[in-house]
């Protein structure tokens, strides 16, 4: 399992990061606070919020190609 915090600044860029992990066959979930949803829900998504630290967590070891698709989400 790897992890990676992302922040969304809009709805746009959780729609477009859903399309982006959708590609990929890995389980994934993201988490703020105690909400836990599956990270290729959008809607899931939704509710956790703009602006805000998310942690992104991938069930596979070889994700690199994905975290690089979503690098432009990526907390610094």
């Amino acid at each position: 399992m790897r992890t990676k915090t992302v922040i969304f600044r809009s709805v746009s860029d959780m729609l477009d990061f859903v399309k982006k992990v959708e590609n990929y066959p890995f389980n994934m979930d993201m988490r703020r606070g105690h909400y836990t949803v599956d990270a290729k829900s959008l809607f899931g998504i939704l509710n956790l919020g703009l602006e805000r630290k998310i942690e992104l967590k991938v069930y596979d070891e070889n994700c690199d190609a994905l975290f690089e698709d979503i690098a432009q989400y990526v907390a610094a």
